[in-house]
């Protein structure tokens, strides 16, 4: 079984990762993308980095072969924000969810492929991981239903970072949220608001 220093769900392009990463660079290291042209840079980026593992599948609560979302390359700057790459999604109506005044997404902006969906667990087997130091998760809206999964009995988390703001639906935060938070709490962690977005989780 393996120790890993940092584990991140969600990794996107990778690029604001790159001070987290530094800090682990002498640990193992696992990245998860299942977004094609995310997951294309980063490994080129990494692909030098033994300890550095760039994973393609997609994290959910149970295994099945099923439709994934994510924004097209080329719609990118057509909607003029760089961030619009990093919502991919089993759900096509989160990432419509996101229009606004300045962020005019439609339907013919979005991308469908079928890609395989694996647990947590699943994961964690794959890759023979018994300890994570630090566990990040950024999956649009796939929070709860990832984090609700997880033995935390079964494997060692020291840290967890998550985003918390699409827990109940698109920028909702209740009853979902609540729960996965008291989930942590019994299970030994103090739970600390890093910002507006994200939540930290400290294994006592």
């Amino acid at each position: 079984m393996n120790n890993f220093g940092l584990v991140v769900l969600g990794a996107h392009t990778g690029e604001y990762l790159k001070d987290l990463i530094k800090n682990y660079i002498n640990s193992k290291i696992l990245l998860v993308e299942p977004v094609p042209y995310n997951f294309e840079l980063l490994e080129k980026e990494y692909k030098a980095f033994e300890n550095i593992i760039i994973c393609k599948k997609a994290i959910l609560n149970c295994r099945k072969k099923d439709n994934f979302y994510y924004v097209k390359k080329d719609s990118i700057p057509k909607l003029g924000k760089h961030w619009a790459s990093q919502i991919g999604s089993f759900d096509k109506n989160h990432i419509l969810n996101h229009r606004n005044k300045r962020f005019k997404i439609q339907e013919e902006h979005i991308q469908q492929i079928d890609i395989e969906f694996i647990t947590f667990e699943d994961l964690m087997m794959k890759y023979s991981i018994n300890l994570i130091d630090k566990l990040q998760i950024d999956v649009e809206g796939a929070e709860y239903e990832i984090m609700k999964s997880i033995d935390y009995k079964k494997i060692r988390i020291n840290n967890i970072i998550f985003e918390a703001k699409h827990f109940d639906g698109t920028f909702v935060e209740g009853k979902k949220l609540q729960e996965v938070k008291e989930i942590l709490i019994s299970n030994r962690y103090t739970l600390k608001k890093v910002d507006k977005e994200n939540i930290l989780a400290i294994k006592n």
